[in-house]
């Protein structure tokens, strides 16, 4: 069996709800990142890649038809390059890697692009449903036949108040985590972590053009007494704690890993980031939905044979601030090595292309502090959990 490398990470600045992509067509921002990693490691793309796969969680609209065909005919790359668009749901751009890492670590593919996209403005969450409520809770959109094996649909922020009140999380806990989530990220931007990761992209607002540059959900002078005062999404006052300040943001944007093995590394010279060192995927219970993190890295320590200890830096998607408290309680992981950049609170959460964004984060910053050993976890709508454990090579 041959190994999977990362070669390269990219992805777009992450554009707010109705920010400076919402004139941007999804294909063309899924076709950014793919001529980045071209121009940046010196392939001909019709050529070279030899599968290109990208998660999307809404394929419907201007995202349907197979982005992940269509992406790289938009970057130029011909008609020679297949590809796919897959969906597990917030997990999609980390499965992507996952699954092109099993495709190379098997012998069959020796250079794939994996990544994803979402464009939440111009295809709303939840709008490749039956009801007109946007939403995956609605009844109408399971059969019946569901209710005779689970006695209720929930939404993840429902999901969320429940691992809140399962582990004892207060407002406070909640709203500390998310405070340290947007300092950390403008900490790391200030410092330049981002600048080599994140591609400016040229388009156009209201027929002007212009660059973004970078993200623009973030709020870096966000304070626990401004979140103290927003109100509660999922819940009545003072019956729960979730609100837009302690969750994941609705942005825009695309990302992609540049995937190959050795032979094809050492053909191109290409100086790997880091090796995937094994995958995992674990189903939950559905009503809670959201805890599939802390089983999912629990499994793949135990099956390299490796603690919380051995890891240098952890990347788990901050969906809601309680799926990370809970995580950080149940595995006993250390915070201080957990979303050093800040996570999906500050720079948002661009479901489909969540997972390679932080596969890519991770995998930049074991380089940056010259760690041995990474995990990816994030957690998955209708109760499952992912996580990928990468090595710095």
């Amino acid at each position: 069996m041959q190994d999977a490398y990362v070669v390269d990470a990219v992805r777009t600045p992450l554009g707010k709800r109705n920010g400076s992509f919402r004139d941007t067509h999804p294909q063309d921002l899924a076709a950014e990142p793919l001529r980045a990693l071209e121009a940046r490691n010196g392939f001909d793309g019709g050529e070279t890649v030899e599968d290109v796969i990208l998660g999307c969680v809404t394929p419907v609209g201007e995202q349907g038809s197979n982005v992940g065909r269509i992406a790289p005919m938009v970057a130029g790359w011909g008609d020679s390059v297949p590809g796919v668009q897959l969906n597990r749901m917030c997990g999609s751009g980390q499965q992507a890697a996952n699954f092109a890492a099993g495709q190379i670590r098997g012998g069959m593919h020796d250079v794939l692009v994996a990544g994803g996209v979402e464009h939440m403005t111009r295809v709303p969450m939840a709008s490749d449903t039956a009801s007109d409520e946007y939403s995956y809770a609605d009844p109408e959109n399971v059969t019946e036949t569901y209710f005779e094996h689970f006695d209720e649909l929930t939404t993840q922020g429902e999901g969320a108040e429940r691992i809140a009140e399962q582990w004892g999380f207060d407002r406070r806990d909640v709203d500390e985590l998310a405070v340290d989530s947007q300092q950390r990220w403008s900490e790391a931007a200030e410092a330049g972590k981002y600048d080599d990761r994140v591609v400016p992209v040229e388009t156009e607002v209201d027929g002007e053009p212009v660059t973004v540059e970078r993200d623009e959900h973030p709020r870096p002078e966000t304070d626990v007494e401004t979140l103290g005062d927003l109100p509660l999404v999922f819940r009545e006052e003072d019956a729960g704690v979730v609100h837009a300040g302690n969750a994941s943001g609705i942005v825009d944007g695309a990302s992609a890993l540049l995937v190959a093995s050795g032979d094809a590394c050492d053909a191109h010279d290409w100086e790997p980031m880091v090796r995937i060192v094994d995958t995992h995927v674990v189903g939950v219970d559905p009503k809670t939905m959201l805890t599939g993190p802390i089983p999912a890295t629990r499994e793949l320590l135990d099956d390299n044979d490796l603690t919380v200890e051995d890891v240098d830096r952890f990347e788990v998607n901050e969906a809601f601030a309680s799926v990370v408290l809970a995580w950080l309680e149940e595995t006993g992981a250390d915070w201080e090595r957990t979303n050093v950049w800040g996570g999906a609170i500050a720079h948002g959460h661009p479901l489909g292309a969540t997972g390679s964004v932080l596969m890519g984060k991770l995998a930049a910053q074991l380089e940056d502090c010259g760690g041995r050993y990474g995990i990816c976890t994030m957690c998955i709508g209708f109760g499952q959990g992912i996580a990928t454990l990468v090595e710095r090579v």
